[in-house]
């Protein structure tokens, strides 16, 4: 018998019979305000047409989109793989390397545009960098490609933040439904009840990190006492970090989303402060057993030996620790993770795309050679 699917937007969203689950409470207090305000209301940089897929006790949100090429990666593919791909080759740091990859990566934005590779329907896109996912069966995933193959016709429908670290059972889940796995990224997690995570050495580095906090005179303070004249210093904080040090081309969280997000009972907010000022502060929330950090920002403005990078990472580990979770700490800061017990992993996007036109669907094979063939090779050769 196949399961029983609904698809709710902005106009029919409050018909919703909502379950008291943990994924329910999240999914209802994080993803309906944002269905109802619109995307950019939240985070500047995403425009997106905002959608959830409800199945059997599941509540998916869904982004759809259609050209729209200036927006984050999180809900555009040509941002993630062209735009974002082509700023991030600074990091290999050889000249001749990044020219000839350059120009590969400009023909292939030319020939992905031409594809319509942004005509997408992401299906649990919580438009943040890292998506956790609750337990999805392949059955429910054969009907929920059935059902949006339907329902958007022109959409590749597309599964981010796949990874064989967390559940390899997912990941061959979608190889089961003939999707197309595409590597996105290298994460790094760290899995407090693995013996190599826990070795004398990084648990020193660790603790150094930790004392850190004392040594330098902060406090640490939760969500309950975080203002709400502080916000604008949470969202400048993200920004130092992830906008201006990194790339604009990551959310563009503003003071609405962060609102949203500290009044949500799933989430949790830790920050350090002193001298009453915030200078570093987590975001964090865990879906089946596993935790990230979508908002992580710090003063970098203030000298390095500060720490406060160091101060922030100690504390998630602390948190997952205590909580036997594993911790996801998305990408980058690759060598002052691994140094601490993070085990890197490969993360894919998951493509179904047979039902669209055979050249659209060569365009997508063709992204996944290059990806698979020369991006993954050069990433984990450059523990990038």
């Amino acid at each position: 018998m196949n399961p029983e699917i609904h698809l709710y937007d902005r106009n029919t969203i409050n018909t919703l019979n909502w379950t008291e689950s943990e994924l329910g409470i999240f999914i209802k207090n994080y993803w309906v305000p944002m269905m109802k305000a619109g995307s950019n209301h939240f985070i500047n940089n995403v425009d997106s047409q905002l959608y959830l897929l409800t199945i059997d006790d599941l509540f998916l949100p869904i982004t759809v989109n259609h050209q729209e090429l200036d927006n984050s990666y999180v809900c555009s593919p040509y941002n993630h793989y062209v735009t974002y791909t082509k700023e991030e080759l600074k990091t290999l740091k050889t000249p001749i390397l990044e020219a000839i990859l350059a120009i590969i990566i400009d023909i292939l934005g030319e020939l992905l545009i031409l594809g319509n590779i942004n005509k997408v329907a992401i299906v649990y896109n919580l438009l943040l960098s890292t998506n956790l996912y609750p337990d999805i069966s392949t059955q429910q995933i054969t009907a929920i490609t059935s059902f949006l193959s339907q329902k958007f016709p022109d959409n590749a429908i597309v599964f981010r933040s796949i990874n064989t670290f967390i559940d390899d059972r997912l990941f061959n889940s979608f190889i089961d439904n003939d999707y197309q796995l595409i590597g996105s990224r290298q994460i790094y997690l760290f899995n407090p009840s693995e013996r190599s995570a826990m070795r004398s050495k990084m648990r020193w580095r660790l603790k150094q990190d930790f004392q850190l906090i004392t040594k330098q005179g902060y406090e640490l303070i939760d969500s309950s006492q975080i203002t709400q004249e502080e916000i604008p210093r949470i969202v400048e904080l993200y920004n130092y970090l992830y906008l201006d040090k990194y790339s604009l081309h990551n959310p563009q969280f503003n003071q609405e989303f962060i609102k949203l997000v500290l009044q949500n009972p799933a989430w949790r907010f830790q920050a350090f402060k002193k001298n009453d000022q915030i200078d570093g502060v987590i975001g964090f929330y865990e879906i089946n057993g596993v935790m990230t950090t979508p908002i992580l920002g710090y003063d970098t403005s203030l000298p390095q030996e500060h720490g406060l990078y160091r101060m922030l990472s100690a504390q998630l580990t602390v948190e997952a620790t205590k909580k036997g979770i594993i911790l996801h700490q998305s990408s980058g800061a690759a060598e002052f993770k691994r140094f601490r017990g993070f085990i890197a992993n490969t993360e894919y996007s998951a493509v179904f795309h047979q039902h669209l036109p055979f050249t659209r669907q060569l365009v997508w094979r063709f992204l996944g050679l290059l990806v698979n063939k020369i991006a993954l090779p050069l990433m984990k050769k450059y523990k990038l």
